[in-house]
């Protein structure tokens, strides 16, 4: 009797666990059961915890360790600083170009300035007119448009370019150099070279060659050209020249000589006075005397005479040619 006593009556921690457990629920409403509040929060936070401690854990394990992290950053530096390194070297070197092209195209101005400086030298010389060579205005040129495009333009192709332009600038300043040198001997000729009347108004009176001397009557020999006038008209110098003679000379009275350095020599005989005296620079068409009667002369004139390497030679085609 006391055995089946015992077997039905329940384990003392069967009843305190089955008593733990009925604290945890409460009837609701008709046959329902449901969770206190306070034990079922209690429950979730545990889960949510032990959820976090996992990922953490395999976080730790999967992220990588901190050399490996160090390297990588000082890897990624090192390939900054590289590139880096050939963006400095290309901003350089585009420096330098541009330096150097800036350079070069200041030679090509001032080669430019040089040629047009020495194309107005040739015009005004040449007696051009400035109107139709302006060499300030820019050149007419133009035509239709292309429309095949042969390609970009390089820089390499820009630096033969200016080097082209540059020797062919070089080439036209020399030639024109040249061509300037003969045209100032060629006017420096010009201007040493008797031409012209010594005088600005009057006529010739008496012409180069055989004549009859008007004190003697007998046939002589005219040696220059006579051109009458009024007494104290100028009396010009018919090329530039130095002063070697000027003074009274026998027969010809107040007497000035030039020497007009090329091998021509002239003279200008019978004057009233003199404007010039030995050693003058003077130049073609300047006042060197007045008119005169001096010397053996039957009336005011210019006996004009004109000398070639010291002979006494024919002054007409001289006088023919006008400046």
């Amino acid at each position: 009797m006391n055995k089946r006593t015992s077997a039905r009556l329940p384990n003392a921690n069967a009843i305190a666990n089955s008593h733990a457990a009925a604290d945890d629920l409460e009837w609701g409403p008709g046959p329902n059961i449901v969770l206190r509040p306070g034990r079922g929060l209690l429950t979730l936070a545990a889960a949510f915890l032990a959820c976090g401690l996992l990922m953490f854990a395999l976080g730790r394990a999967t992220a990588p360790a901190p050399d490996d992290l160090l390297q990588a950053v000082e890897a990624l530096r090192m390939q900054v600083r590289l590139q880096q390194g050939s963006v400095d070297r290309l901003a350089k070197d585009n420096r330098q170009n541009v330096n150097a092209l800036a350079a070069r195209l200041a030679e090509l101005q001032a080669a430019s300035t040089r040629v047009d400086a020495l194309g107005e030298r040739l015009a005004q010389m040449g007696q051009l007119s400035l109107d139709e060579f302006d060499f300030d205005a820019a050149l007419p040129i133009g035509g239709p448009e292309e429309y095949d495009a042969i390609g970009p333009t390089g820089a390499d192709a820009v630096r033969t370019a200016i080097d082209d332009l540059g020797l062919k600038l070089r080439r036209q300043a020399s030639q024109l150099d040249a061509l300037q040198f003969l045209m100032v001997n060629r006017q420096m000729e010009n201007d040493l070279t008797p031409s012209g009347w010594p005088v600005r108004k009057g006529y010739i009176s008496s012409r180069y060659g055989e004549r009859t001397d008007p004190f003697s009557g007998a046939r002589v020999q005219h040696r220059g050209l006579d051109f009458a006038g009024t007494r104290g008209t100028d009396v010009l110098s018919v090329a530039g020249g130095v002063v070697i003679r000027a003074s009274k000379q026998a027969g010809y009275g107040n007497l000035v000589e030039i020497d007009h350095g090329n091998g021509y020599r002239t003279r200008y005989a019978h004057n009233e006075q003199l404007a010039v005296k030995p050693g003058d620079l003077v130049t073609a068409g300047q006042v060197i005397a007045q008119m005169g009667s001096t010397g053996r002369a039957s009336a005011p004139h210019v006996h004009f005479e004109v000398l070639k390497n010291g002979a006494i030679i024919n002054p007409s085609s001289f006088v023919s040619n006008l400046r």
